[in-house]
Formats: structure tokens, sequence, C-alpha cells
């Protein structure tokens, strides 16, 4: 054996170690969690942490690690910070409920389940605003909704939604979107007449239905529940476009796959909540807010983004009911309201507008825009 290789061997040792460390303090940290919940007390302690870096960097010997120590202990409290929070998502309940559009196999079924947990209780719900009464009416915990695709935009009827129920966004996830033709099995193309599928993904495969002009496109509430009505039809002249996982579930075989028109199809899901959260280790802000009807107002509200460098995501506009021609504005741009710049431009669009609403600030999901 060579020097190096005795030397990541040792490396290979440690690294156990640490690794059964970490898994006892995020144990710990869990049980922090709890006493937390059940005492009404907050995720962020600045002092305790301040003393947690402060006593580790005594501990130290060789202080030319210090830094480096310090980098490291700052990040491991982050990562502590994090498990916490999503164990008190998870606590108060024996399980929490989580409500999307669709049935199982669906893509919002499989946004739920990678954001949340397998465990939860997923509650399955014909439309998108049966979502939101499940959650206004204590039905469920959180929501799981689409509101923008990377391929063909934005999914206005769930921004009007949570105009319309006032509720909070309090995390994302961007999903991968791969459209599949599924069909009974020993089904063919050339036996096909009918597809059914949601209306997304008839946009998301325009260019492969543009080949196949002859068959009837049939609009339906969800790509799973196509998969569904395929699979109870039994019949060779009726096809969907949805899932491989659906495909899977319903014993459906794929006829063509990956027919969407961008490889990199994504959708990116909200999660609703009635109550927002506590800002920790986040990065990114929604809200909605309405102006006056008049030149320049637009321009008052987003100049606070320029002025304080705060790098704007998205923009979306809503017409508003029974007001002609008055719009409801949602804005996604980068940050956390502990940063005094981000916090200068907010109060930049509330002293602009007519209406304002902090719709939540969340962690952002490495694949959103």
């Amino acid at each position: 054996m060579s020097r190096v290789d005795q030397l990541r061997f040792i490396i290979d040792d440690i690294d156990k170690n640490i690794v059964r460390l970490f898994e006892k303090r995020m144990e710990t940290a869990e049980k922090i969690a709890q006493y937390k919940l059940e005492n009404n007390l907050g995720i962020l302690n600045t002092s305790r942490e301040e003393e947690v870096i402060e006593s580790a960097l005594n501990e130290l010997y060789n202080k030319d690690y210090r830094d480096e120590l310090e980098e490291f202990i700052k990040k491991l409290m982050e990562i502590s910070r994090r498990v916490q929070q999503k164990r008190i998502l998870g606590m108060g309940k024996k399980r929490i409920k989580i409500g999307f559009q669709g049935v199982e196999g669906s893509f919002g079924h499989q946004a739920a389940i990678e954001y949340f947990d397998k465990d939860a209780e997923f509650m399955e719900y014909m439309s998108f605003e049966d979502v939101f009464k499940g959650l206004l009416n204590g039905e469920t915990d959180y929501g799981v909704l689409p509101i923008e695709n990377s391929s063909t935009g934005s999914i206005s009827s769930v921004y009007d939604l949570i105009g319309e129920y006032g509720f909070y966004i309090v995390g994302e996830k961007c999903l991968r979107i791969k459209q599949n033709l599924i069909g009974v099995k020993g089904a063919s193309i050339k036996d096909i007449k009918e597809i059914y599928s949601h209306t997304q993904g008839f946009e998301q495969s325009s260019s492969f239905l543009k080949k196949h002009q002859e068959w009837k496109l049939i609009p339906y509430h969800n790509t799973a529940y196509s998969a569904k009505t395929v699979a109870l039809s039994n019949d060779f002249t009726k096809a969907a476009i949805a899932s491989e996982k659906a495909a899977r579930l319903y014993n459906l075989d794929i006829i063509e796959k990956d027919i969407n028109d961008n490889e990199h199809n994504y959708t990116r899901f909200v999660i609703i909540s009635r109550k927002a959260l506590e800002y920790i280790d986040t990065s990114k802000i929604s809200v909605m807010f309405s102006i006056k009807h008049r030149a320049g107002e637009l321009y008052k509200v987003l100049e606070g983004f320029h002025l304080n460098n705060v790098n704007m995501l998205k923009i979306e506009s809503r017409p508003i009911k029974n007001r002609p021609w008055e719009y409801m504005f949602y804005i996604d741009f980068e940050g956390s309201l502990n940063d005094i710049d981000i916090v200068k431009s907010i109060e930049k669009i509330k002293n602009s507008s007519t209406y304002f609403k902090l719709l939540g600030n969340y962690t952002a999901d490495k694949n959103a825009s």
C-alpha cells in the first residue's frame, strides 16, 4: 500500500465517524424541534448559534483552520435548522395530510411525494380549486399545485386561486416532466383514434400531435386520470398522454416515449399553507399587489428592485374580477426577509401599491428560475 493509499484509508475511517456523529446530531436536532413546537419557540436562536461557533473555535488546536471550521459549523447549523423546520412541518399531527389535484400516478402526486415524504397521507382532489377548499376546510395541512411550466408558461387559474383564497406559499418543487403516449397492452400507434390528457399534456406535446392530426384530442382533468380512463376502457383506439409512472400503475404500454416538445420540460409546483412559515434559510420571495391604473405606477414598483440590486425572477399579471382593466401582479424574486435590501424593496412595493400581500419567503428549488 502506497503512502497516499494509507492516508486515504485514514480519511475513510474518519469520514465513517463523521457520518455516525452527523446522524446523532440530526436526531438530536429533531428532538429539539419537538421541544420547540411544544413550547411555541422559534427555530432560529442567534445568540445560541454564536455560542456554538465560539465554543467550537475554542476547541480547535490548530488555529490555521479557524476560518474553515467556522464555515463548517455554520453550514452544519444551517442543515440542523432545515431538519428542524422540515420536522415541524409534519408535527402537531401524527401524519400530515397533503392535497393534490389528480390521482395516484399524476405529476402532482409525484411532486408531493418528493417534497414531503411518502409516509404522509396524500389526498386526491378533482380540481385545483378543490385542493384550496380542502385546505380551507381543514381536510389537509398543505396543498401542492402546479403554477408554471418551462415550456407552456403560467397556469393562470392557480394564480387566480392564490389571490382569491389568500393562502401562503411555503415551498416549491420543480419536477422534470416527460410526457409519453400510452395505451392498453398490445395497442400500436396505428390503432389510435382518441387521445386523453390534461390540456397541459397536449400543449407540451404539440409538435408530436401535429403529425397525427386525424386523432381526436379529448381534454381531461389530469394526465393520470386520462391513463386510468384508458386502462378501464381496454380499448385499442384510445390512448393517453401521461407519465411513465402512470403507465406502470395502470398496466399500460408506452407506445411513444418522451413526446414533449422541450427536452428540458419542468413544471414548478408550489406548496400552499394556511399559515406562513418562519423565515429561516430562505432564498425566494413571492408577493402579490395591485396599483393605480395610471402611467408610471408599475415602474415605481419595479424601480425598487433596481435600486436595491434585487434579482426579479418572474412577474405575472392577472385581471381583477369585476374591475375592468385593473390587474393583480404576482412577482417572484431572490432573497430573504433577513436581508435589509430585500426589506427596502418590499417597502417600496407597499408604498406604491393600493393592495399588497406577502405570499411567502421560502427555499428555492435548485431547478427553478
